[in-house]
C-alpha cells in the first residue's frame, strides 16, 4: 500500500486553500470566485484520484487509512480513513460543493468571506466522513455548524436571524448528547480512553449501558438528519437561507445525520440498535405521511421542498431500521441520490427567486413562458424528486422496499401494514410536488407583468443544473455505481448482527 497521505490533504486543503483568500488582491470579485472553484475542482480532482487508484472496492476494512499522534496527553490521534460506507457520502459532497460555489457568483457582499466558509464547510464535511476517531468525529461534526450559522444569518432572507439562532440552538443541543455519548464510550472500562472505531466496534456493553449511549445518539442525529419531531428547525433555515447554503444544507448536512446513525448507532451498539429499529421504522413512516401532508400546506416555495426532503429522509431511516443488507444498501443509494435531487431543487428554486422576488406559491403563475428553460429542469427535477422509475429515487425506494418485505426481524402482518403506509406516502409526494410545478409555472398572473427583467437561465445556470441532472438518471438506469462502493461493507456490518 501507498503511504502518502491522501486523506489528511483533501480534508486540510480547502480550509488552508479558504484561509488564503484573505491575502488575494482586492480587484472586484471575480478573482475570489474564480479562486474557490478550482480549490473545489482541484479538490474533487484529488478525491476522484486517489479513490480510484488507492481505494478496492472488494475489501471491507478500512483504507487510506491514517494515524498520527495528535494530543499526547489523553491519547488522541488524527486517525481517518475511508471505507464503503464513507466513500459515497464524500464525492457527494465534493461534487455538491462545487456545484454551489458555481451557483454561489451572484453572491458580492462580503464575497471573501462567503467563499471562506463555503470551503470551511467542505472541510468539515470531508472531515466527519473520513474520520475514524470518535472525538475527531465530534470535532469535525462542531467545525462544520460555525460556517453554516454565519452564512446563515449574514447572507440570509428577511428572518434570518432567527432561523439561524434556532438552527444553532437545535444543532447545538444535539451536538451535546453526541458529545456525552462519545465522552461515555470512550471512557467505558479502561483507564486510558479507547475512542478508535475498531477497537470499539469489538467491544460490547451492559444492554441498558448502550440503550443509555444509544438514545444519547439517536437525539444528536435524529437532530441533524431531521427525524420527526426534531425536525422544525429545517423548514426555517431552508425558507431563509441564500440557495448555495440551501445545496449544502440539503445535500450534505442532511445526510452526516443518517451517516452517524450507520457509522455509530449500528456499528458501535448493535444489540441496542436491533431493540430500536421497530420503533425506527414506525417514526420513518409517520415521517414520510407528516412531512408529505405538511408539504402540501405551505404557501413558501422553499420551505415546501424542505418538508419534501423530511419526508424522503424517512425513506432512510426505514432502511436503517429494517436489519437487511438490501435495506440498508438502498437507505445509502437514497442518501446519495437525494443528495443530488435536493440540491437541484433547491437550486432552481433560488434562481427563480432571483428572477421574480416573490417567495409565496400563491402569487406566483405563468412562469413557464417567460422561462422556459427554467421550467423543462424544475419539471424534470420534481419528476426525479417523486421517484419517477429511470430516476434515482425509484431505485432507491424502492430497494428500501424490498429490504422491509424480505426482512426477518418482522412478522409479516406488520410489514404489510408499513409497506402500505410507505405507499400513501409515495402518493402524496406526486401531489405536492406537482402542485408546487402548477403553482410556478401554469396559469397567468405574471403572463402580463412587465418581462425586462425575466430573462432565462444563462450557461452557469444550465450547466448546474444538468450536471445534478446526469448522476440522477446515471444512478436511476445503472444504480450498480453506488451499490458497488457499499455492498461488502454493509455485508460485514450486518455479519455482526446475525453471527454474533
Amino acid at each position: 500500500m501507498n503511504f502518502f497521505p491522501w486523506l489528511t490533504i483533501i480534508v486540510v486543503l480547502p480550509v488552508f486553500a479558504g484561509s488564503l483568500i484573505f491575502f488575494l488582491p482586492h480587484r472586484g470579485n471575480k478573482l475570489i470566485k474564480w479562486y474557490t472553484i478550482c480549490i473545489c475542482l482541484l479538490e474533487l480532482l484529488l478525491t476522484t484520484y486517489a479513490f480510484s487508484y488507492h481505494f478496492r472496492l472488494d475489501d471491507p476494512l478500512i483504507q487510506l487509512a491514517e494515524d498520527y499522534k495528535w494530543i499526547n496527553f489523553f491519547d488522541f490521534y488524527w486517525r481517518v480513513g475511508i471505507d464503503g460506507l464513507s466513500i459515497g457520502p464524500i464525492l457527494l459532497t465534493g461534487f455538491i460543493t462545487t456545484l454551489a460555489t458555481l451557483a454561489a457568483w451572484p453572491v458580492t457582499r462580503d464575497s471573501r468571506l462567503f467563499y471562506f466558509l463555503m470551503l470551511a464547510m467542505y472541510s468539515g464535511q470531508i472531515g466527519s466522513f473520513s474520520s475514524r476517531d470518535l472525538l475527531l468525529f465530534f470535532i469535525m461534526w462542531e467545525f462544520e455548524l460555525i460556517p453554516v450559522y454565519l452564512l446563515l444569518s449574514m447572507w440570509g432572507g428577511k428572518k434570518r436571524l432567527y432561523s439561524a439562532t434556532k438552527f444553532i440552538l437545535y444543532t447545538a443541543g444535539g451536538s451535546i448528547f453526541l458529545l456525552i455519548g462519545v465522552l461515555g464510550i470512550g471512557l467505558y472500562g479502561s483507564n486510558e480512553p479507547t475512542l478508535n472505531f475498531e477497537t470499539l466496534a469489538n467491544q460490547s456493553y451492559p444492554v441498558a449501558l448502550e440503550i443509555i449511549f444509544y438514545i444519547g445518539f439517536l437525539i444528536a442525529f435524529a437532530v441533524k438528519s431531521p427525524i420527526i419531531p426534531l425536525h422544525t428547525w429545517l423548514p426555517d433555515t431552508h425558507g431563509e437561507a441564500h440557495y448555495s447554503t440551501c445545496m449544502l444544507l440539503a445535500g450534505i448536512l442532511l445526510k452526516m445525520g443518517a451517516y452517524g446513525l450507520v457509522r455509530i448507532n449500528m456499528e458501535l451498539l448493535p444489540h441496542a440498535h436491533s431493540i430500536f429499529s421497530p420503533w425506527l421504522i414506525i417514526v420513518g413512516t409517520i415521517q414520510i405521511i407528516y412531512a408529505a401532508s405538511t408539504s402540501l400546506g405551505q404557501r413558501n416555495l422553499k420551505k415546501r421542498i424542505a418538508y419534501s426532503s423530511i419526508s424522503h429522509m424517512g425513506f432512510i431511516i426505514i432502511g436503517i431500521g429494517s436489519i437487511t443488507d438490501t435495506g440498508l444498501n438502498g437507505a445509502i443509494l437514497q442518501i446519495i441520490s437525494h443528495g443530488f435531487i435536493g440540491a437541484a431543487l433547491f437550486f432552481l428554486a433560488g434562481t427563480s427567486y432571483d428572477r421574480m422576488r416573490l417567495v409565496y406559491l400563491d402569487e406566483m403563475g405563468g412562469m413557464a413562458i417567460p422561462l422556459p428553460k427554467k421550467f423543462t429542469m424544475f419539471g424534470i427535477l420534481s419528476m426525479a424528486s417523486l421517484a419517477l422509475p429511470g430516476m434515482s429515487g425509484f431505485v432507491a425506494e424502492l430497494i428500501v422496499f424490498f429490504g422491509i418485505i424480505t426482512s426477518q426481524k418482522y412478522f409479516l402482518m406488520p410489514k404489510i401494514i408499513i409497506t402500505f403506509v410507505m405507499a400513501i406516502g409515495m402518493i402524496l409526494t406526486p401531489i405536492y410536488s406537482l402542485s408546487m410545478s402548477r403553482q410556478m409555472f401554469y396559469g397567468y398572473k405574471l403572463f402580463n407583468a412587465p418581462s425586462s427583467y425575466f430573462f432565462d437561465s444563462g450557461p452557469r445556470e444550465l450547466f448546474v443544473s444538468i450536471s445534478i441532472f446526469l448522476p440522477v438518471i446515471g444512478i436511476g438506469i445503472y444504480p450498480d455505481f453506488v451499490l458497488s462502493l457499499s455492498g461488502e461493507k454493509v455485508e460485514t456490518i450486518l455479519y455482526n448482527y446475525f453471527y454474533r
